[in-house]
């Protein structure tokens, strides 16, 4: 199926794939499973891919990383890992005093989570922001802010969202629920550590733990990021729907929209299985009341992936959130 010359054009045009012969200057590309004619553009991140002859031509920015954590346990990494994590206690989310003892960072992300339900899944419920290297820490909402005389920071609302920028290339969005984004300017790369990963482009590697070892299992990755040795060890990944029968086929109905037309354009574009699987699982565990809510937000966190892939879908109508 691909650009090819051969015996089924006549010499000097090529097959399209598409059952036509065309100039090789007008071969197609494929991404995604999708054609696109010569001439045309996607984005992909923050870069322009051109489909010149059959073949993607794409600018080469750097592009800012970010990491998703919501609902109950979901972390999203720089490097695009997809994993859960049901630990209470204060964990690092990023920060960039990694490895040597004495290296200076200048900023660190705390995630506190605490059980939400009655399964024992946890949700991330405030977020500290440490910039700069000073010891004296002030609480502003939610957002516990400690400034160095070296990193200067904005907050402003944006539509749903808190913003926090930071001058050193740290930004933290919030919905004010349970909803978390990190992005990190592309100087960060490779340079960071937490439970949101190491930022350098390759997620087999995001499992690296306090101590620097690579890990497999995401238990023992997440129980090296937390913040008091007091904290008991997450040992075993809790399965709410399991333990909430009763509450598996709504779940699993409510949830199926992920998976639906609506999002049709969306789904060779990012994978919505994950995000399925998160949504009946946070479906399941919120049986604490905000059932509506906990759902809504796992179909948003699948949303904002799909508009970062540049598929932009309305799906909220009045019945649903």
């Amino acid at each position: 199926t691909e650009c090819v010359s051969g015996c089924v054009c006549p010499e000097g045009l090529f097959d399209d794939g598409r059952g036509g012969c065309v100039e090789q200057q007008d071969c197609p590309c494929v991404h995604n499973n999708e054609w696109y004619s010569s001439g045309e553009k996607i984005k992909v991140d923050c870069n322009t891919c051109t489909c010149q002859k059959g073949v993607w031509k794409c600018t080469d920015d750097v592009c800012y990383g970010t990491c998703m954590i919501y609902g109950s346990g979901h972390y999203n990494t720089f490097d695009g890992k997809f994993y859960d994590f049901d630990g209470s206690c204060e964990y690092v989310a990023t920060q960039d005093f990694c490895g040597d003892k004495n290296s200076s960072g200048s900023f660190s992300i705390i995630t506190e989570n605490v059980p939400c339900g009655t399964t024992g899944v946890t949700c991330s419920k405030a977020i500290k922001m440490f910039l700069g290297v000073s010891d004296d820490s002030q609480y502003i909402s939610e957002i516990q802010r400690d400034v160095g005389d070296d990193v200067q920071y904005w907050n402003r609302t944006v539509g749903l969202y808190l913003v926090i920028e930071a001058s050193n290339g740290v930004m933290l969005i919030w919905d004010k629920k349970t909803t978390v984004f990190i992005k990190l300017s592309p100087d960060y790369k490779g340079k960071v550590c937490g439970l949101c990963g190491n930022f350098d482009d390759k997620a087999n590697n995001d499992f690296t733990t306090r101590s620097g070892l690579q890990e497999s299992n995401a238990l023992n990755f997440g129980n090296s990021w937390k913040q008091s040795p007091m904290c008991p060890d997450v040992t075993q990944e809790i399965k709410p729907c399991d333990l909430k029968p009763h509450r598996k086929s709504w779940a699993e109905k409510e949830c199926s929209i992920i998976q639906s037309e609506v999002f049709k354009i969306c789904h060779s574009k990012v994978n919505p299985f994950p995000f399925y699987e998160a949504c009946v699982h946070d479906a399941c565990s919120c049986d604490s009341g905000g059932d509506c809510e906990c759902f809504c937000s796992a179909v948003a966190a699948y949303a904002q992936e799909c508009i970062k892939a540049e598929a932009c879908v309305f799906w909220r109508t009045p019945d649903i959130c």
